[in-house]
C-alpha cells in the first residue's frame, strides 16, 4: 500500500540560485569604541560566542570584553595582570593564551610568557578561574613548561600555544634567539628551542608526555633541555613559528615559520617532521658550508608549501584556514599576512597536502588585502570568521567586498517552504520522511520534508545513497517541549552546489528569522545550537553525499502521511509516485534497513553500529574530512573500521591502554569516551551541548559483548 495516491505539486519550495558575496575581499574595524595596547592575540573560549578576550603583549594583562558592535571600553575587563612576572624587553612578554577545551567545566586556561633577566625563561603555565572565566587567579599559576636560555638571546620566543584535535596542547617555540641560530638548536633534539612541542595537561599537576610523541620514552627535559631527544617533541627544523593553527576541518596544522635574512615559509607539520632550519631557509640553501638534504639523524627535511622573498615580506604572521560563512570565495584558504609589509595572502591548498612542486612563490600580486597596521596575529571566531590583530591596536574582520547579492529571505515565510497561512505547517509540495537512525539533536523532536522541483525525481544510487536533483530543498523542523525552535534548510542550488541555511522560530510561534553565522542561545535548561552556513556542510560531508539521511536502509520503514491519514513504507510510496527514477526493485522485506539505536528490533552490535553510522560515519569513511583512518560506515565489516584493538592516532585522552575499540573493555576505548563527552575531544565534533545517553549505553553495551576483534 502507498501511503500517497500521486505526487504533489511543488513550484514554492525551490532552492534559488546561489547568494553571490562581494567581488572582492576588505578589512572592516570591528569593535570601533575599542582599542588595545600592543595586542598579539584575541579569542573565543570553546562553546562561548558571547565575548573575546585579548591578550597585550607588553602589558602582561589578559583583557576581555563582550561581543557586541556596541562595547566600550568601559565594559572591558582585566581578567588578570602579569606584569610583574614579564620580561619585556625585544620580541618577549605576554605572547600566548589557550583555554582548555573543557572550558568552563574545567576552568583552566594555559599562557605563555617570558619572564626573568639573567637568565631568561619562557614559562608555560596554568592558571584557574573560579567565576567563569571573569578572573584568572593569580596565585593559581602552575609552571607547566620552563625554557631558559642565554640572557643575550631575546628573540625568536615564539609563543603560540595550542590545544589540538586530539586534546593535546601544542607549544611553538623559537630557536632561543640570535641570529643564525648559533647553537644549532632548531636540530638539536636534545632541546626545546626550535620545536613545536605536544604535552597532555590532563594531569593535576605538571603534564604527561603522549605515548605517539616521536621520543616518548626518553626522560623529560627539565629547564627545556636533556641528555637525549626530548619526548615533549612533536616536530623540530623551525626558526621561530609565531603564529600557526589547525585546520577545524580535517585537523592539519599550519605553521608560518618567520625566515632569517632572505624567506619567509608556510608549513604543514606531521608528527615527527623536520623542517630544515638552519640547513635550510625556506627552499633554500642557508649555510652553504653544510647545505645537506636531510637531518643529521639521516631524516629526509620537509619542504615548505610556500614561501616568498623579501620584496614581498619580512616577517610572516600566520593565520587560519577559512571555513567561515561571510566570504565563500576564502572558503578552504590558508589566509596569513605579512607583519612588516602588512599585506595578507589566501593560499588554496594543494591536493594532496603535499609540498608543492614547483613550489608556491609569492609575489606582491598575491595579496588580497593590506592591512592599516603591523599584523601580529590573526583570530578565528568559533563560527569560523577571521580578525586580523595589529601593534595598532584595533580590531578588524576579514568580510566580502562589494555588492553582493543574498538570494535567501529573512524569513522562513518568505521561502515558498511552509504554509502561507501558518508558517509552522509544510508548503502543499512537501512530502514527509523519516529516518530508522536517527542523527542525535540533543534530544529535540524532528519533522522532515522532501522538496523536489516539478519535473524531477531523485536517483538511487549504489550502495543505496540517493541523489536529488538540483532544486532540491530538504525541510527540517527541530522542537523542544513541543515548541518550534528551528528550522533548517540544506537546498541544492540549481548548479548543484549543497548549503544550508537555519531559521530561529519567535516566541509567538509566528515565523522564523535566519541565522546568519550561527548562534548559541539558551532555551530552558539546555544551550541549543544554531549551526553556521559552514557548519552544515561539516557535517553534511561531500563524502556522504550531502544529504545524510537519503539513502535506501533510512527511508526503509513507515510513516504516517497526513494528507490521507495513510501509514505506509516510505519506500513504498516514493516508487508509486515516481519520485525516484529508476524505481527501486524488491520489497520492503528484502531491502536492506537500519534498526533504530534505541529500539528493541535487532541485535545490540546493529544498533550500535546504526548509530555510528548516522551520526560518525559522514566524516569517518574512506576520503572523509578527517586525520584518522576510520570507516564506521554500517556495511564496513568491523574488521575494517580500523578501531577494533587500534591505537588511537588523535589522542589517547588521558586513557590507559587505550585502543579506538578495546574488546570487552568499554572504558579503555576512546571511541565511547569521545561519543560520551561534550568538549573539543567530543564525537560529533559539533553542533550538540548534550550527551545521547541512551547510545552511550547501547555502544558500551556493543563493546562490553565483544570478546576479540574478527
Amino acid at each position: 500500500m502507498s501511503g500517497l495516491d500521486s505526487r504533489p505539486s511543488n513550484t514554492s519550495c525551490v532552492a534559488p540560485a546561489r547568494p553571490q558575496a562581494g567581488t572582492g575581499v576588505q578589512l572592516t574595524r570591528v569593535f570601533p569604541n575599542l582599542s588595545f595596547n600592543m595586542p598579539v592575540g584575541m579569542y573565543q573560549p570553546p562553546g562561548d560566542t558571547s565575548r573575546w578576550y585579548v591578550i597585550e603583549q607588553q602589558t602582561g594583562l589578559v583583557r576581555s570584553f563582550p561581543n557586541s558592535q556596541t562595547a566600550q571600553s568601559s565594559d572591558v575587563r582585566t581578567v588578570i595582570n602579569l606584569f610583574s612576572k614579564i620580561q619585556t624587553d625585544s620580541e618577549m612578554g605576554l605572547l600566548g593564551l589557550a583555554f582548555h577545551p573543557s572550558w568552563p567545566s574545567t576552568p583552566y586556561a594555559y599562557v605563555y610568557y617570558s619572564t626573568g633577566n639573567n637568565p631568561i625563561e619562557n614559562h608555560v603555565s596554568r592558571f584557574t578561574s573560579s567565576d567563569g572565566g571573569n578572573t584568572l587567579d593569580t596565585n593559581s599559576e602552575q609552571v607547566l613548561l620552563r625554557l631558559v636560555k642565554n640572557q643575550n638571546d631575546r628573540n625568536h620566543n615564539g609563543g603560540n600555544i595550542v590545544f589540538g584535535p586530539d586534546g593535546y596542547l601544542y607549544v611553538g617555540t623559537g630557536d632561543g634567539g640570535g641570529g643564525g641560530d648559533l647553537n644549532g638548536n632548531a636540530q638539536n633534539r636534545n632541546v626545546l628551542f626550535g620545536k613545536m612541542l605536544r604535552i597532555d595537561v590532563s594531569p593535576a599537576s605538571g603534564y604527561a608526555i603522549p605515548s605517539t610523541n616521536p621520543f616518548a620514552a626518553n626522560a623529560r627535559c627539565t629547564n627545556g633541555s636533556g641528555s637525549a631527544a626530548c619526548p615533549e617533541i612533536f616536530a623540530y627544523g623551525l626558526r621561530n613559528p609565531w603564529r600557526w593553527s589547525f585546520d577545524r576541518s580535517n585537523g592539519n596544522l599550519w605553521v608560518a615559520d618567520v625566515g632569517q635574512d632572505a624567506r619567509e615559509e608556510v608549513d604543514v607539520v606531521k608528527l615527527g617532521g623536520n623542517y630544515g632550519w638552519r640547513i635550510r631557509e625556506g627552499s633554500t640553501c642557508y649555510n652553504a658550508s653544510s647545505c645537506a638534504t636531510t637531518g643529521a639523524n639521516g631524516e629526509a627535511l620537509v619542504d615548505p608549501l610556500l614561501e616568498y622573498g623579501r620584496d614581498v615580506g619580512q616577517a610572516i604572521t600566520g593565520g587560519y584556514v577559512y571555513r567561515g560563512g561571510l566570504v565563500p570565495s576564502l572558503v578552504g584558504k590558508y589566509v596569513f599576512g605579512d607583519y612588516v609589509s602588512s599585506r595578507i595572502f589566501a593560499f588554496t591548498q594543494p591536493n594532496p597536502l603535499v609540498a608543492a612542486n614547483p613550489r608556491v612563490v609569492l609575489s606582491t600580486s598575491d595579496a588580497i588585502l593590506n592591512a592599516p597596521q603591523n599584523i601580529t596575529s590573526f583570530a578565528q571566531g568559533n563560527d569560523g570568521e577571521l580578525y586580523v590583530v595589529g601593534y595598532g591596536g584595533a580590531l578588524y574582520q576579514i568580510q566580502a567586498a562589494g555588492a553582493g547579492v543574498d538570494t535567501i529571505p529573512t524569513l522562513l515565510s518568505q521561502t515558498g517552504c511552509v504554509s502561507s497561512g501558518n508558517a509552522t505547517q509544510p508548503a502543499a509540495g512537501l512530502i514527509p520522511y523519516g529516518t530508522n537512525a536517527p542523527f542525535w539533536s540533543d534530544g529535540a523532536d524532528k519533522q522532515r520534508w522532501l522538496a523536489v522541483p516539478n519535473g524531477t525525481s531523485i536517483t538511487p544510487q549504489t550502495p543505496g545513497r540517493w541523489t536529488p536533483p538540483n532544486g532540491t530543498v530538504l525541510v527540517k523542523n527541530f522542537k523542544l517541549n513541543n515548541q518550534l525552535i528551528e528550522t533548517r534548510l540544506l537546498m541544492r542550488h540549481p548548479d548543484g552546489v549543497w548549503a544550508g541555511y537555519t531559521y530561529e522560530w519567535n516566541a509567538g510561534q509566528t515565523d522564523a528569522t535566519r541565522v546568519v553565522g550561527g548562534k548559541n542561545k539558551t532555551i530552558g535548561s539546555q544551550t541549543w545550537v544554531y549551526p553556521s552556513e559552514s557548519d552544515c556542510l561539516q557535517c553534511h560531508t561531500s563524502v556522504a553525499g550531502r544529504t545524510l539521511g537519503l539513502e535506501t536502509a533510512q527511508l526503509n520503514g513507515d510513516i504516517t502521511y497526513a494528507l490521507t491519514g495513510r501509514t505506509a513504507n516510505q519506500i513504498t510510496t516514493l516508487n508509486t509516485i515516481g519520485l525516484l527514477s529508476p524505481t527501486i526493485t524488491g520489497t520492503p522485506a528484502t531491502l536492506p534497513a537500519y534498526v533504530d539505536p534505541h529500539g528493541i528490533a535487532g541485535t545490540v552490535e546493529q544498533r550500535a553500529r546504526a548509530f555510528l553510522h548516522a551520526n560518525c560515519s559522514q566524516c569517518h569513511q574512506p576520503n572523509g574530512p578527517t586525520p584518522v583512518a576510520l570507516d564506521l560506515r554500517y556495511t564496513t565489516p568491523l574488521a575494517s573500521t580500523g578501531t577494533c584493538n587500534a591505537t588511537p592516532t588523535s589522542g589517547d585522552l588521558g586513557i590507559t591502554n587505550a585502543k579506538v575499540i578495546a574488546p570487552g573493555a568499554p572504558d579503555s576505548s576512546v571511541l565511547l569516551s569521545r561519543i560520551n563527552r561534550r568538549d573539543t575531544y567530543a564525537m560529533p565534533p559539533l553542533g550538540s551541548k548534550l550527551v545521547d545517553t541512551a547510545s552511550v549505553a547501547v555502544v558500551r553495551q556493543w563493546i562490553q559483548s565483544l570478546t576479540s576483534c574478527p
